[in-house]
């Protein structure tokens, strides 16, 4: 079992000063500044702890656990459960980033009460601190924020959209498509979203809405000009199994590590390499002797195929002042 513990106060940036703590204001401060979000997702405590670490300034727990975390083919299946599991675990390991929840498929798609029924599972039981929902939904954003709910918008390929869209496909590949994008992105900053995810169209269009619109973007496959960038982790150091898309840097190879890693442990056991005697406990020394094998002792009692009475190898006597000597260590 590993213990872990927080250090006291917020992530220390590397001059040693704390960060402080994202929120969705902040994210409109950054775009004000001209300064760059860092976004990357996270499914569970330890993978959360380390992006936080590392200064990432907003983690989302998103539904494409259901592929990278799951094994699923796309993110339609996982469940409003499973997501608040994941947004609990994620959320235990988070100090300053702004931790946000996508709403799985199904949560919002019915009447506005049920989505907003929803999104409220996600602050009040997993501690998320905005929640993310896709496609051009002012009515729902609107009753979201209302109910004191920050969200993140998302638009361009909706993964939830899949099967409407026929694939993941790159979207806005028209001028009237591009127009219908910065029309739905202005609609969701009026209803009160704090950001807006741009995910797989053309850089020239998400320039265009970065630039008119008064909210932070964040692009994935949408080109270096949006406010902000997010990958999926598993994307990002190469353990989803599968070839990467145009817009995925992998900066480690954590499958050839984990799997190098793997292979050595299984070869030490099967050549009785681990563990060795310094990663092994001990008895107090007295208590060792008392144990020591006597090779007569044990030929005979293979010998005799009998059952061995453990008086026979350490006397009564001798236990209870091994157990005395031990009790007084």
């Amino acid at each position: 079992m590993s213990l872990t513990e927080f250090s006291a106060g917020a992530p220390l940036a590397q001059g040693g000063h704390s960060l402080p703590k994202v929120t969705m204001p902040a994210l409109g401060e950054m775009k004000r500044q001209g300064k760059p979000i860092s976004a990357l997702t996270a499914y569970d405590y330890p993978t959360a702890r380390l992006i936080d670490e590392a200064g990432i300034d907003l983690i989302l727990v998103g539904d494409s656990l259901a592929m990278v975390m799951l094994g699923h083919e796309n993110t339609l299946a996982v469940t409003v459960d499973e997501m608040l599991h994941h947004t609990r675990a994620v959320r235990r390991g988070v100090r300053r980033a702004l931790v946000v929840a996508d709403m799985p498929f199904g949560s919002y798609h019915g009447a506005v009460s049920e989505g907003v029924a929803n999104a409220v599972r996600f602050i009040k039981e997993a501690a998320a601190e905005a929640v993310k929902i896709e496609g051009p939904r002012v009515e729902l954003v609107r009753a979201l924020v209302e109910s004191e709910i920050p969200v993140v918008g998302h638009l361009g390929l909706t993964p939830q959209s899949v099967h409407r869209m026929g694939g993941y496909r790159v979207q806005a590949r028209s001028i009237d498509a591009v127009l219908q994008l910065q029309a739905d992105a202005f609609a969701l900053a009026a209803a009160g979203a704090g950001a807006i995810v741009l995910e797989g169209i053309p850089r020239e269009a998400a320039a265009a809405i970065t630039a008119a619109l008064p909210i932070p973007t964040i692009g994935i496959g949408a080109g270096p000009d949006c406010d902000g960038q997010i990958l999926v982790l598993h994307d990002l150091v190469n353990l989803t199994f599968a070839p990467p898309a145009k817009f995925v840097r992998r900066y480690v190879d954590a499958s050839a590590l984990f799997r190098s890693a793997v292979e050595r442990y299984r070869e030490d056991v099967e050549h009785h390499a681990f563990p060795s005697d310094a990663e092994s406990y001990h008895l107090p020394k007295a208590a060792r002797r008392l144990f020591a094998i006597d090779p007569d002792a044990a030929a005979a009692r293979e010998d005799a195929d009998a059952v061995v009475n453990p008086d026979t190898v350490v006397n009564i006597d001798a236990r209870e002042e091994m157990n005395e000597e031990m009790n007084q260590g």
